[in-house]
């Protein structure tokens, strides 16, 4: 019932918002303070919030259980968009790269568009990649479960979750040299696909693009609203380089615990004519943005 209200309430606005939560919502659960006043908001004024992260499907669960969210998300970082249970009334058409039919697939309780390949097929691109290069690397899948839980620093339900993966394969290197991670990288480039690092941990897709998730997602939300709605992206920085590219506006959230003395707080620093800059903690941010997006309906 949420859903179809929500949808019901699409052709309300001009704006949808993409927000990167990973540096928003730790993975142990602790949020930004007033983000989740901030979604209720947006909802209050009927803007879909479509959160972005390199979490997988189970992960997303209770973050958007606390933050009562209805609206997709794009997880792995660009594998695929998780539409909830009738969000539209309607269904993707096939592209062109892929049979038609086959645009859409059934993963838990969510419709996925899949712009990755699914698993098992990142799981055997390492393993060809390693062997032809000669790297040894670690899939978390290997793992027993408290290895696991120490690679990933978080508890074992948790690091449980984080490996049960649609479409990207997380892994670690083993005794390699940088020129070592080097040629890997080389190799992978090479086979369309896609490296990504997070601190010690690194995750390999093939196909994954933030860019074509938001542009299959922005073509479902033109066809509801029969109308095009602006794209608005929210991130921090090393979050922010896909996701803004991707869309027509930006908002970057500075974590800085102090303004420069000739910076009034309430002014936000642009970097260009399409990226606002505010600071990620100060009490007016999420106001801020409201109040930007108010002004511009």
């Amino acid at each position: 019932m949420v859903e179809r209200i929500a949808e019901n309430r699409l052709h309300q606005t001009s704006f949808i918002l993409y927000i990167a939560i990973d540096d928003l919502i730790s993975t142990r659960g602790k949020m930004v303070p007033g983000l989740d006043e901030f979604t209720a908001a947006l909802d209050h004024h009927g803007i879909p919030d479509v959160l972005l992260t390199s979490r997988t499907r189970l992960q997303m669960d209770d973050p958007r259980r606390k933050l009562a969210h209805h609206h997709p998300f794009i997880a792995e970082d660009g594998c695929g968009v998780f539409l909830p249970e009738d969000y539209f009334h309607l269904r993707p058409q096939a592209s062109h790269s892929q049979p038609r039919g086959t645009a859409t697939v059934r993963l838990g309780r969510f419709t996925c568009l899949p712009v990755a390949q699914q698993q098992p097929a990142a799981s055997e691109a390492l393993e060809t990649l390693a062997a032809e290069t000669g790297v040894s690397v670690v899939p978390l899948r290997s793992l027993p479960p408290r290895e696991l839980a120490q690679n990933t620093d978080l508890p074992l339900r948790e690091a449980e979750l984080a490996r049960q993966r649609d479409f990207d394969e997380v892994f670690f290197f083993a005794g390699a040299s940088e020129r070592d991670i080097q040629n890997f990288q080389a190799a992978a480039r090479t086979q369309n696909i896609q490296l990504r690092q997070r601190g010690a941990l690194w995750s390999l897709a093939i196909g994954a693009s933030v860019r074509h998730c938001v542009s299959e997602l922005s073509k479902l939300y033109d066809r509801a609203l029969r109308s095009h709605a602006r794209t608005i992206a929210i991130a921090t920085p090393g979050q922010e380089t896909a996701l803004f590219a991707a869309c027509d506006r930006a908002i970057l959230l500075n974590d800085k615990t102090e303004q420069p003395d000739d910076t009034p707080m309430d002014k936000a620093q642009s970097r260009s004519s399409r990226v606002m800059e505010l600071p990620l903690r100060a009490d007016d941010t999420w106001d801020q943005v409201l109040a930007n997006l108010s002004a511009r309906r």
